[in-house]
């Protein structure tokens, strides 16, 4: 019994220690080690500071940069959306390192190492643990190798042609009833001031619940609420997200949150369930997002005997509701933003609307022939991309330019500086003139190629649903275009700041004007 009670006490001390050592080394040796080689590569930035690094006084720069909207209406926006990387790159240069916990974040801001990243998924990997993006959306969003390929195989049918000509009526339907609300709002004076905000934001999680659940629209809107709450509720969470055990931690909004994940996970599953027993029983059609997945899906398990699970299921339907809707709703409000500062740019895609489309409906084929339109939209996403930073990590030492990159380091693609950068667009690059797309992306860089502009990402993870968002992003314009001029309140505050996005965080006040 002795010997046995050595045996054990040993085995207790070596678990011990094996678990010290490793936290020893997530918390000091590993950050200490790659600390050291950013400063031999000649990156600059704050020293380690143990566990959190510069969560704390990013938490302090963000919570002072969201509490103000922007002196003056600019489209020079970098130092606001991003004030905490403003400070660090204005401090260290373009250069420069942050610490995001225990890990370091490189800025890359040259357009060809970008490309490289991007055209070499297998190498530079979404984070393996990201708690601000994996407290949100998984599914596709960060699956890798084989699994990722799988899956996109699985997804792809649900976003080709085709299926987007079916989607079509359900944005239309969408985008008459928030104009039809805009409508009774100017019906007694033909002019109103209106956030318009809250209604693209209602806008595109109409859309996004019709396109992706369609029978079960209502269910898809109680999903659409929870997930908007949860990403309020992140904000709260910044300081512990890298503690570990953090959703044991009894704050209120830690229990909120965690409440929601288990509330949205069984509201998924009914709809996924009933959906599957639709599909098994012959019922209905499979026009959404869910119903082409899950068909997908089906015959991908009949042919090679494995699809994707239910939990697999779960996090691709979350991740149709924030990238799907928060996408597009930025994209909408920022052009109306811009058209309401730029009048001559407004009139001249209203024109073109009227010519394509005369009085008669909209209707899916004609709008590839809006193409003031599409450059307008191409502007905006240069100047207010939904995602205004890219984050990889490597995974092993790999090579980058003249770089040999250790493991354990994450890079930021810095989106946003690059849509910004003189050198790349002009002297005019804070300018909206929508014309530097009139020959199309790979003429609008000053000679710089199409990997400059990336609002969609790049490469082979390319964003899937991009072509979804500039449907709905063309028919909501034109269905506003024809039937409203629009203007900036005097009570409109600039304040492009990132959540998950980049939404107007105090709101976009503008007067409207029924010319129906």
């Amino acid at each position: 019994m002795e010997t046995l009670g050595q045996v054990i006490i040993a085995i207790v001390v070596v678990v011990i220690v094996r678990w010290g050592w490793k936290l020893l080394n997530w918390v000091w040796l590993k950050p200490k080690k790659l600390e050291k080689w950013l400063r031999d590569e000649g990156y600059k930035g704050n020293s380690y500071k143990l566990l959190l690094g510069d969560i704390i006084e990013l938490a302090s720069i963000v919570k002072e940069g969201r509490s103000k909207p922007m002196l003056t209406v600019t489209h020079d926006i970098t130092s606001y959306a991003l004030p905490f990387d403003h400070y660090i790159i204005s401090k260290y240069g373009e250069k420069s390192f942050i610490w995001w916990g225990p890990t370091p974040k490189i800025y890359i801001m040259d357009p060809e190492l970008i490309k490289q990243i991007l055209l070499r998924p297998d190498e530079f990997r979404k984070p393996y643990s990201e708690p601000f993006r994996d407290s949100l959306v998984r599914g596709l969003f960060v699956t890798e190798g084989q699994k990722w390929i799988k899956h996109r195989q699985i997804i792809n049918p649900a976003f080709n042609l085709q299926n987007l000509k079916m989607m079509f009526s359900a944005i239309s339907s969408s985008c008459s009833d928030m104009i039809h609300k805009w409508e009774l709002l100017t019906t007694k004076f033909g002019s109103t001031e209106v956030d318009v905000w809250p209604y693209i934001d209602t806008l595109a999680g109409d859309v996004i619940s019709r396109t992706a659940f369609g029978s079960s629209y209502e269910e898809g809107k109680k999903i659409f609420q929870i997930q908007k709450e949860q990403i309020d509720l992140i904000f709260q969470l910044l300081l512990i997200l890298h503690v570990p055990g953090k959703r044991f931690i009894p704050t209120k909004a830690n229990k909120k949150f965690n409440k929601n994940v288990n509330e949205l996970r069984s509201l998924l599953i009914a709809i996924i369930n009933k959906r599957k027993k639709a599909i098994e029983l012959k019922e209905g059609k499979c026009d959404d997002l869910l119903g082409i997945l899950l068909e997908s899906n089906l015959k991908e398990i009949e042919e090679h005997g494995v699809g994707m699970s239910m939990e697999d299921v779960i996090e691709e339907c979350k991740l149709f509701y924030v990238a799907g809707s928060e996408t597009t709703s930025n994209l909408i409000v920022w052009t109306m933003v811009c058209l309401s500062l730029h009048q001559e740019w407004q009139t001249r895609a209203r024109e073109e609307i009227l010519q394509v489309f005369s009085d008669k409906d909209l209707d899916f084929e004609s709008l590839k022939d809006l193409k003031i339109l599409t450059m307008i939209l191409n502007e905006v996403l240069r100047l207010y991309s939904p995602v205004i930073m890219l984050t990889r990590e490597t995974h092993k030492d790999t090579k980058l330019g003249s770089m040999m990159i250790p493991s354990g380091v994450q890079l930021s693609l810095a989106m946003i500086h690059v849509h910004h950068d003189p050198e790349i667009w002009g002297d005019d690059v804070n300018e909206f003139k929508p014309e530097r797309f009139s020959e199309g992306i790979v003429n609008a860089t000053k000679g710089k190629g199409s990997s400059s502009f990336f609002p969609f990402s790049n490469g082979p993870r390319v964003c899937i649903g991009q072509n979804l968002a500039m449907t709905e992003a063309k028919t909501a314009m034109a269905m506003i275009l024809r039937r409203f001029l629009f203007e900036l309140s005097p009570s409109y505050k600039h304040s492009p700041f990132p959540v998950f996005t980049l939404p107007p965080q105090f709101g976009a006040h503008l007067i409207l004007h029924n010319i129906s």
